[in-house]
């Protein structure tokens, strides 16, 4: 039911079990806002098996230019983590914050010290790079 949901939500696509299995997720994600709005970035979604009682673990698989993401593909997603989990949020407010981080990156929410240094000293900078790190790495966005 939830992959169905998530399927639904126009931020995503090609949202799909990994391997047949129910607790590995993946899709692309969709990101509204410059620099990242030119690529579609792929991403896994992975359930434990204490779900819902236990956050899921999101992963970028696409390098992505980020304060919030480090890179090995690690999100700084304070919904995830147990301090701030509740056994009722849905697959799909995990994807959706996650799109709203990406289209507005927070200097507070930090994995790339440096990145977010030069977001906040340099934005011209860090948006050239934002850019041009989607252009080689980001997959096409879907039609």
């Amino acid at each position: 039911q939830e992959l169905n949901e998530a399927r639904r939500w126009e931020g995503v696509r090609d949202v799909r079990q990994l391997d047949g299995n129910v607790r590995r997720w993946g899709g692309l994600l969709l990101p509204n806002n410059p620099p990242y709005n030119t690529g579609a970035f792929r991403f896994e979604l992975t359930f434990s098996p204490n779900h819902p009682l236990e956050p899921p673990c999101v992963t970028l698989r696409t390098p992505i230019y980020h304060p919030s993401v480090d890179l090995e593909g690690r999100v700084c997603q304070p919904l995830t983590t147990h301090v701030h989990w509740e056994p009722y949020t849905r697959a799909i407010q995990v994807l959706q914050d996650l799109l709203l981080q990406l289209d507005s990156p927070d200097p507070q929410r930090v994995l790339r010290p440096d990145v977010a240094r030069e977001l906040q000293e340099r934005p011209e900078e860090f948006r050239r790079r934002a850019e041009e790190h989607t252009r080689l790495h980001a997959e096409p966005r879907p039609d």
